[in-house]
This record gives structure tokens, sequence and C-alpha cells, in this order.
């Protein structure tokens, strides 16, 4: 049994997509876990830090949540893997910098390493380089 072709796609389309599908993929399940993450965080920072803060992290759930769902398709291919790379960059740095100097307006003095946040920063900058990569592949046509 032969499997159904499309007939206005290329073969070289077709394999330029399968050859990207893992590192696509990658970038999908980080950027929706890493929403999913922060969405959660959202009432325990509102709580926290008030408005400012819970509203950063609902921003930023909002963006990694479209990142996620744009990164996936590859008709968004002119933008979206470049987008979801400069996303989940922003996030990290932010992470980075809440623990090292502190985020003006949102937390004034650094805050200690936490599992969580660590983990899903290190898997957030994973998912950023095969977006790098993504975005550099040489056979883009």
């Amino acid at each position: 049994m032969s499997l159904p072709s499309v007939p206005h796609v290329s073969a070289s389309l077709r394999a330029h997509v399968t050859a990207d599908a893992p590192l696509r993929y990658w970038v999908t399940a980080v950027c929706a876990g890493s929403a999913g993450i922060h969405a959660a965080l959202v009432g325990p920072h509102l709580a926290e830090g008030g408005p400012p803060l819970g509203s950063a992290f609902a921003a930023a759930a909002a963006a990694l949540a479209v990142a996620a769902l744009t990164v996936r398709q590859p008709r968004h291919d002119p933008w979206a893997p470049a987008a979801a790379t400069v996303v989940l960059c922003v996030i990290a740095l932010s992470y980075l910098l809440s623990r090292s100097a502190g985020v003006p307006l949102l937390i004034g003095q650094p805050e200690g390493l936490d599992p969580l946040g660590a983990a899903t920063t290190v898997t957030e900058l994973s998912g950023a380089a095969c977006g790098v990569a993504l975005v550099s592949r040489k056979d883009r046509t």
C-alpha cells in the first residue's frame, strides 16, 4: 500500500518539512510547556508582587502559547521559528535577571534559584537553540 501524495507539494519541500520536524516539535513542546508553567504561576505571582508581576507572567504565558501554535505550522516558517526563539530567549533572560540583579518595576531584589525555574529556563534555552537551528538551516528553500 502506498502513501497518498499531495500533488501541490514538491518532494523537496516534503523532505525539508520532514527533516525539520524533530526541531519543530521540540520548540513547540518547550513553548507549550513553558506557557503552562507560566500560566499556573500567574496567581501566586499576582499575590506576591501585585498586578505588574502577575501581568508579566500572564503576558509570558500568552506569548509562549502563540509561539507554540505558530512554530508548529511549516507555513509560518518565514517568521515563526525566529519569533519563538526570541520569546524563549526573552523569558529565559528575564528569569536569569530576576535571580541575579532583579527586574526593574517587577522584582526589586534578586531572588534565589528554584528548581522549577532553573529547569524551565534550561529547557527554554534548549528550545531556543533548536529555534536557531530551524532558522539557520542551510537547505531552506
